[in-house]
């Protein structure tokens, strides 16, 4: 698991140990933290004692979420550094942490209360968007049909390398007014470029060159070099037109960014990470892939997909 909140979480601790050093063996400190957790990662550390603090042997509690696994996959180390193992985003919510702890060898143990709102969040879902035209067969032919199939083959092919796929969002075949040609039948593809979710398998690679963003970027680049490829072909070319082919300079790109359902971005609940898909707090939902969640006060559950 990774979290975006650890250093807000140590200087909470500065100030456990500046308000609990003068207080008595029964003085109990509480303090407040917000983090935000990567679902469905292996490992991370949310927060540390300061240098010199040692909690002694058997004295921490930790009580969690409504999902909170029996078999705790939470602890707390010696340092005082809190552990989630295998983080899902059943398990957001709010978390009180009670523990003893010496701030020196010598002083006497004094008790802590820790409470932590853990949300869960994901990666953007973020994709090229690309629309391009093409002059048509008649648009009740089957040829327009085996040239989409085609088509979709042949740029799905180009990206497969970068782990990206090509989806097709929308085909229509429309007659269009044309100047002085007259009547024309001419193709709109809407097609998506996304990097392949890792979810659905291992992830690509683990270098850093091979992030989504990039081989997406990669990708961009090697559709856009396609279709001037065509162009430039149809340049050269001494027969007449084929009866199918690209409309120069009618590819258009839209970057979209997106959140799963369940999770929204909100830039002021949580400022250090304005670009985050953060699961849906209890009274919001997000139906679909969205960029927000939205309200809804019959909604008691993180990461509402329905508002009930």
């Amino acid at each position: 698991m990774e979290a975006s909140g650890p250093g807000r979480a140590r200087r909470g601790w500065r100030r456990a140990r500046a308000a609990g050093s003068p207080l008595s063996r029964a003085a109990v400190v509480l303090l407040l933290s917000t983090f935000v957790a990567r679902a469905s990662s292996s490992v991370g550390y949310l927060i540390r004692l300061p240098r010199g603090f040692r909690l002694t042997q058997d004295t921490v509690k930790i009580v969690g979420s409504s999902n909170f696994p029996e078999n705790s996959t939470t602890q707390v180390t010696s340092t005082g550094s809190l552990i989630f193992q295998n983080f899902e985003e059943g398990m957001s919510g709010v978390y009180t942490c009670f523990l003893e702890y010496k701030p020196t060898v010598e002083e006497i143990v004094k008790n802590l209360q820790l409470k932590y709102v853990i949300y869960a969040y994901r990666e953007p879902h973020y994709y090229y968007q690309f629309t391009a035209r093409y002059h048509a067969a008649p648009c009740n032919s089957i040829y327009n049909i085996s040239f989409e199939k085609k088509l979709l083959q042949i740029l799905s092919k180009l990206v497969l390398d970068l782990s990206c796929e090509v989806s097709l969002l929308k085909s229509e075949c429309h007659h269009v007014k044309m100047q002085r040609a007259g009547l024309q039948n001419e193709l709109f593809f809407t097609f998506s470029v996304s990097s392949l979710d890792t979810e659905k398998g291992p992830k690509p690679c683990a270098d850093h060159n091979c992030e989504s963003s990039k081989r997406l970027s990669k990708a961009k680049n090697l559709i856009e070099r396609f279709f001037n490829q065509q162009v430039e072909v149809l340049g050269r070319r001494a027969e007449p037109l084929p009866e199918i082919y690209y409309i120069e300079g009618t590819l258009q790109m839209v970057w979209i960014n997106r959140c799963f359902p369940g999770y929204g971005m909100n830039t002021l609940k949580h400022p250090k990470c304005p670009e985050c898909c953060v699961i849906c707090s209890p009274g919001s939902y997000n139906p679909r892939d969205g960029t927000h969640c939205l309200q809804c006060n019959s909604s008691l559950v993180y990461g509402a997909k329905a508002c009930l």
